[in-house]
């Protein structure tokens, strides 16, 4: 308590006489064991425990909590230590599960992460750990640098990492069979037993388990599981980057993706075509759908895991990224009686969520909303939703043909992929209905000429197309470690971007913190180039002028293309400018 008094963190009288009579109520308890675990009592409380227990605020700070991460910094920074917040994508797997055995890193609260130049690195709760670190010194023959940790970090590490390493490894043993080859004439076939079969099955369940709470935890939004020559890799993408969290042995890989192929009812036997699923999951009470997909590569069948998550799909339309001027075009869109809206991104651009958002926010039960899907991404009870299915020739232009006699108020076609679809859509726009669909083209001018080249006439673009939307997605400053800097408007202005400021500009950029893994970005929002069908644009667009026209006329008329949106975000501080450059790398400015 002294070192925390010295600190600032705790000087108020009543929180210090609260933490005593804590601390004597334990000790008459028997519980509490000062300065640290005692031998033999894993779970002994400690006098950090006490006091993180009390939920005591940060001296001088209404309402910041004193936590356990804090103390130990200020115990760390007492010290003379470094302290390590436990990241589990920076953590290697090999080094936490085979350095110590597990019962001897809870026993004393340690956790060896990495080795680095020859030394290796191990996080401790206990700062007086000398005799124990050398003993794990004495025990690998290799150097040890310690870091001070939290007891939370350390223990969620120690069970995450060792219960997916446990079930990987036993998986490994259950399925691991002679390694006979006998060429193109024979294939030497192990038939497992009963037993053996269930073991391994429990195993594997284990370990997709650990793997979807793993991604749920760390905010992935796609799980990637593919197979190389001599093990399988585990993906996750985590605001829009992939980061490598574990490897497969090649024996498991398998298993895994059968059991993937089992969740989301796919033909486990069936390994040369590719195949789509979907998964309904409950992580931690709440519903979220995991949209499989297979397809068959050089070393195996790669597994791809779209997370859909009903929070991150179905937003506020004005929560999503919207300017003032953009927010009111679409507006009127998705208002309009009839015609086609179209939005436009390549995937993973954020389309889907635009679009079920914007399906949420105008439904009512006096309208009947009709979706295509290829597949359904996600479930909701409001709308009608057709899936795709081509086995049985229900395909988007097949299933239009019929779909304006079931009386829709409002379609969504998932995308217009060819002549027939996009004939099919003309023709629901021209006899009164709404229509939202989605393109794989730059921007938004593009979609007109990519109707074109999809065999729809001109007039008919004119009389039909509301207007077109392109989107992408950038990574926002990190909060909590964002910060201010200058730079010469002419030194930005060089790379491209629509920069109409002079002199110096004062931008935000994040500095790099545990809460966003170093790297200065946490989430995702949309930026948005709208572009309404103005009456000069319909008869531009009749008369098939080039791209460039239309686009020229159209920002005279108030659009603002992608770079342009993007920039006004790293003005406010949303994002940065080198975040731009990575994402509208091909646009124009």
């Amino acid at each position: 308590m002294a070192l925390l008094r010295r600190r600032g963190l705790l000087v108020n009288i009543d929180q210090i006489r609260l933490v005593r009579d804590k601390k004597c109520h334990q000790r008459q308890r028997g519980a509490f064991r000062e300065g640290g675990t005692e031998k033999g009592q894993a779970e002994a409380l400690t006098l950090v425990d006490t006091i993180v227990s009390l939920n005591l605020d940060v001296a001088g700070e209404k309402g910041e909590l004193l936590t356990e991460e804090a103390i130990m910094r200020a115990v760390a920074e007492d010290l003379g230590l470094p302290f390590k917040k436990l990241d589990p994508l920076e953590l290697d797997l090999e080094v936490v599960t085979k350095t110590i055995p597990k019962q001897f890193a809870l026993k004393h609260m340690l956790l060896p992460f990495a080795v680095k130049n020859g030394v290796l690195e191990v996080a401790v709760y206990d700062p007086d750990s000398r005799q124990v670190l050398a003993e794990v010194e004495r025990a690998n023959q290799i150097k040890i640098k310690p870091y001070l940790s939290t007891k939370s970090d350390i223990r969620k590490m120690l069970a995450e990492f060792f219960g997916f390493q446990t079930s990987i490894s036993a998986a490994e043993t259950h399925l691991s069979g002679p390694a006979v080859d006998l060429g193109n004439l024979e294939q030497y076939v192990k038939i497992a037993s009963t037993a053996e079969v269930n073991g391994s099955d429990q195993h594997i369940t284990a370990a997709v388990d650990h793997m979807f709470n793993y991604a749920f935890e760390q905010r992935a939004s796609d799980i990637h599981i593919e197979p190389k020559r001599s093990h399988g890799h585990v993906r996750l993408r985590i605001d829009g980057v992939l980061h490598t969290v574990y490897k497969l042995p090649k024996v498991v890989h398998g298993a895994v993706v059968s059991r993937i192929k089992s969740l989301g009812r796919l033909d486990i036997a069936e390994k040369r075509r590719p195949q789509d699923g979907r998964i309904k999951v409950d992580h931690e009470g709440k519903e979220a759908e995991i949209r499989v997909s297979t397809v068959p590569v050089a070393f195996g069948e790669k597994v791809v895991l779209r997370i859909l998550d009903p929070d991150i799909l179905f937003q506020d339309i004005e929560s999503i990224g919207f300017s003032e001027r953009d927010l009111a075009v679409y507006k009127s869109f998705m208002h309009a009686p009839h015609g086609i809206v179209l939005v436009t991104g390549p995937t993973g651009s954020g389309k889907s969520t635009t679009l079920y958002s914007t399906l949420k926010a105008i439904a009512t039960p006096e309208k009947n909303i009709i979706t295509v899907e290829d597949p359904v991404e996600m479930v909701h009870e409001e709308f009608n939703q057709i899936s795709v299915q081509t086995a049985v020739d229900v395909t988007f232009s097949t299933i239009l043909r019929n779909i304006l006699r079931q009386d829709p108020d409002i379609l969504m076609i998932g995308e217009i992929r060819d002549h027939e679809t996009a004939a099919h859509a003309v023709q629901a726009a021209l006899t009164g209905h709404l229509v939202f669909s989605t393109l794989h083209t730059n921007d938004a001018v593009t979609s007109i000429s990519r109707l074109l080249d999809l065999g729809v006439q001109p007039f008919l673009i004119g009389s039909t197309l509301l207007g077109a939307m392109a989107q992408r997605l950038v990574r926002r400053i990190c909060p909590h470690c964002a910060e201010s800097y200058t730079i010469p408007a002419e030194e930005v202005k060089g790379l491209g971007l629509p920069v109409t400021e002079t002199g110096t500009l004062t931008l935000r950029r994040g500095k790099g913190c545990q809460q966003c893994r170093g790297t200065g970005y946490l989430g995702r929002c949309g930026i948005f180039e709208v572009l309404p069908l103005s009456d000069r644009l319909r008869k531009m667009a009749i008369g098939s002028v080039s791209e460039a026209e239309l686009r020229e006329v159209a920002r005279q008329e108030g659009m603002t293309t992608l770079r342009e949106d993007a920039w006004r975000k790293v003005k406010e501080g949303t994002t940065t400018w080198q975040e731009v450059l990575r994402v509208t790398g091909e646009q124009v400015s």
